[in-house]
């Protein structure tokens, strides 16, 4: 369960910060450097007061947290609407939408304060961008020795990508196109492209032939998209590429929508053969999982299993740009602004 709104009234200066090495357990002086937004725009990093270690949690230093390009445009932007407010709060998030509020979920690091089993342990665990935090050790999932602590900042992008093809049904065989090569899509391309015997096609405005083909998918242009697709999935949290995915849909297709608009209308292209063709469109999000799925997948067995299919070499190309944490307050504006264009940076601390 998230955290209550913390009142950040009682911040410390950022000159009052404690040395990054200067961590002891039980001393109520240390503090730690976090990300908020804190206005349309608007990133500061900010000094607070880590609490004191108690029994069944854990001290974690940060080496790595990915950027949610698509959900933390929202935040940056104040774009989630009123009435999300409570559902979109992350675990372990301070403040209150719209601002100022600390926010993210991707977090990677190594455990140097807690149960023996833990300690000197690579872990995920859904934190805000933070240099150092306090977790319950049963948020902490120890990160396969085969994946390098930036690659499993792709955790929570590869747990949504294996719910989205379930969800779908997808299976061995099929004709499946994914309209949207950002890091959902292109992770939801390399899930799809292992179904055996698999035709899979990645569509996007940008060329991204390479990435794609390195993840044994095809590319394609949306001018090219291939028609007649046994199920579809939209990434490009666009109307243009909803209306592509319904285009690219076969006889009683399914099309699984994973795109998240915030408080935005789109509008979606129901006429022309949409009822004729019998297709059926099928929302996809980890906050409900797969109901085939659901009384036997638990949050920690498809984490887990998402860290695992992380082990894959050649999906370091979706995290090859990184910032510096003391550069957020001016790379993340920019990164996070409307049209800014790239795959998922990670933040280095």
């Amino acid at each position: 369960m998230a955290e209550k709104p913390k009142d950040t009234a009682g911040e410390m200066p950022l000159a009052n910060a404690s040395p990054a090495n200067s961590f002891r357990p039980n001393d109520p002086a240390r503090t730690a450097r976090a990300i908020w937004y804190t206005a349309p725009g608007a990133v500061e990093i900010r000094l607070s007061e880590l609490p004191s270690l108690e029994p069944g949690q854990a001290f974690v230093r940060t080496a790595f947290s990915g950027i949610s390009r698509g959900t933390e445009r929202l935040v940056i932007s104040g774009a989630i609407g009123q009435q999300e407010w409570e559902r979109m709060r992350a675990p372990l998030q301070e403040g209150a939408f719209p601002y100022p509020v600390k926010y993210g979920y991707c977090a990677t690091g190594t455990v140097e304060e807690g149960p023996d089993a833990l300690k000197g342990r690579a872990v995920f665990c859904l934190h805000p961008h933070q240099d150092r935090f306090i977790a319950p050790v049963e948020m902490l999932v120890p990160i396969p020795d085969s994946v390098p602590l930036r690659r499993a900042t792709l955790a929570a992008n590869m747990e949504t990508a294996l719910n989205a093809v379930w969800d779908s049904g997808a299976s061995a065989g099929d004709r499946i196109v994914v309209v949207g090569a950002g890091i959902v899509g292109l992770l939801v391309g390399h899930l799809a492209a292992r179904l055996p015997g698999a035709d899979v096609t990645v569509v996007d405005v940008a060329d991204r032939c390479d990435i794609v083909t390195s993840l044994g998918a095809r590319f394609a242009a949306p001018a090219d998209a291939p028609r007649g697709a046994d199920v579809v999935f939209h990434t490009s949290a666009s109307a243009a590429g909803l209306s592509t995915a319904i285009d690219c849909a076969g006889l009683e297709a399914t099309v699984v929508e994973l795109s998240w608009y915030g408080d935005k209308d789109v509008p979606a292209s129901l006429g022309g053969a949409f009822h004729s063709q019998r297709l059926r469109l099928q929302s996809s999000q980890v906050g409900q999982v797969s109901p085939g799925r659901r009384p036997r997948w638990s949050y920690r067995r498809r984490i887990e299993k998402a860290l695992a299919l992380l082990a894959e070499p050649g999906l370091d190309a979706l995290v090859a740009d990184e910032i510096a944490f003391a550069d957020a307050p001016v790379a993340l504006p920019r990164i996070l602004a409307p049209g800014a264009f790239g795959l998922a940076p990670v933040i280095r601390y």
